[in-house]
C-alpha cells in the first residue's frame, strides 16, 4: 500500500470516528435516537444525498464543482410531479424522461465548461439560476401533489422491512465504486484532477471525460431527485435549494478533495452519514433550523479549510524533497 493510499484510509478511520463520537453524543442526549424507527428514518432521509454524492465526488475528483446540483433536484421534481398529474403519463415513464433531463442538464454543464474554458463555479452557478427559474415557471410557484400510490412506495415503502431508498443508495454506491475503481474512466477522473495537463500529453482526451463526468453527475442527482419526490409526495420549486452544500459539505467532510485528485466514495458515504446523523440529532433535541445552518456552514469552511492547508503542506513536502535530490 503507498503513502497516499494509506494517508486516506487514515483519514477515513478519522472520520469514522468522528461519526462514532456524533452517534454516542445524540444517544446520550436523546432517548429516541438509538431507537430502530430512528436509524431507518436516518437512512431514508440520507438515501437522496448519499446518491447525489456519487455524482458529485466524480466531479470534485476532476477538480470541478457543480452549484446547479440543488436547483436540478428542484426542476426533476416538478417535471416528474407535471407529466403524472398534469399530462397524464405512467409513473414509469415519467421517472425515465425526468432522469433522461436531468442527465441532459449535466451534459450541457460539461459541453460548455469543456468547449468555453469558462471556470465550473461561474457555469453552474448561472445554470442554477436558470433552472431556478424553470422551475417557478411550471409550477407558478404552486407545490404539487397527488401522485400514483405505487411511485409513492419508492421513497417510503420497505422490502423485508428494509427501505427500499436504502437499497437504492446502496446500489449507486456499488455503480459508483465500479466506475471509479475498476474502469479505465475512474483513473482518468483522478488524472485529471491532479494534473490536467499531463493527462492531456497522455493522451487522455479530457473534454470527453469532463462531460461523461458531468452527465454522470446529472445521471445520479436525478435519481435521488425522484426519490426524494417520492419520500416528500409533494413537489415544490424550492425543494433542492441549498442541497448542493449539504452535498458539497458531506463529499470534503468525508475527505474528497476540492481542490481535485482526491478521494474515495467510502470517505464520501461516512460525510453523508455524518451530515445525516447531524441533521437528525438536532431535530430530536428541537435545535433550530437558522442554527444548523450554521453548524452546517462551520463544518464545510473547517473541512475546506483543513483539505487546503493539507494539500498545500503536500506539496511543500514534495517540493523540498525534490531540492534535496538534486543537491545530493
Amino acid at each position: 500500500m503507498n503513502k497516499n493510499k494509506k494517508l486516506t484510509k487514515s483519514k477515513e478511520i478519522g472520520i469514522f470516528l468522528v461519526l462514532l463520537a456524533m452517534i454516542l453524543v445524540f444517544s446520550i442526549l436523546s432517548p429516541q435516537f438509538l431507537k430502530v424507527n430512528n436509524f431507518f428514518n436516518i437512512t431514508k432521509q440520507i438515501a437522496t444525498l448519499g446518491i447525489c454524492s456519487v455524482g458529485f465526488t466524480f466531479v470534485l475528483i476532476t477538480g470541478g464543482i457543480d452549484l446547479s446540483l440543488g436547483y436540478q433536484i428542484s426542476l426533476i421534481n416538478i417535471i416528474c410531479a407535471t407529466l403524472m398529474t398534469k399530462a397524464g403519463v405512467h409513473w414509469g415513464l415519467a421517472i425515465l424522461i425526468s432522469m433522461l433531463v436531468g442527465t441532459l442538464i449535466g451534459c450541457i454543464n460539461g459541453i460548455i465548461i469543456t468547449k468555453t474554458g469558462v471556470a465550473p463555479l461561474i457555469v453552474t452557478l448561472s445554470m442554477m439560476q436558470i433552472l431556478n427559474g424553470l422551475s417557478y415557471l411550471l409550477s407558478k410557484g404552486l407545490p404539487m401533489f397527488g401522485f400514483p400510490k405505487a411511485f409513492s412506495v419508492l421513497g417510503q415503502g420497505s422490502i423485508f422491512s428494509i427501505p427500499i431508498s436504502l437499497i437504492f443508495l446502496v446500489v449507486i454506491i456499488v455503480i459508483g465504486v465500479f466506475i471509479l475503481n475498476k474502469t479505465y474512466y475512474g483513473r482518468y477522473f483522478y488524472a485529471i484532477g491532479s494534473n490536467e495537463e499531463a493527462a492531456e500529453l497522455s493522451g487522455v482526451n479530457t473534454g470527453k471525460v469532463r462531460i461523461l463526468v458531468y452527465g454522470l453527475c446529472g445521471f445520479f442527482t436525478s435519481i435521488g431527485a425522484i426519490l426524494l419526490l417520492s419520500r416528500l409526495n409533494s413537489a415544490q420549486s424550492a425543494t433542492g435549494a441549498g442541497f448542493e452544500f449539504d452535498v458539497l459539505t458531506a463529499c470534503v467532510l468525508g475527505g474528497v478533495s476540492s481542490n481535485g485528485g482526491k478521494g474515495t466514495l467510502l470517505g464520501a458515504l461516512i460525510g453523508v452519514l455524518i451530515v445525516g446523523v447531524l441533521d437528525n440529532g438536532l431535530l430530536l433535541l428541537n435545535v433550530s433550523e437558522y442554527f444548523k445552518l450554521v453548524i452546517k456552514g462551520l463544518i464545510l469552511l473547517v473541512a475546506v479549510v483543513y483539505d487546503t492547508m493539507s494539500r498545500k503542506n503536500s506539496e511543500k513536502i514534495k517540493r523540498m524533497k525534490a531540492i534535496n535530490v538534486e543537491n545530493a
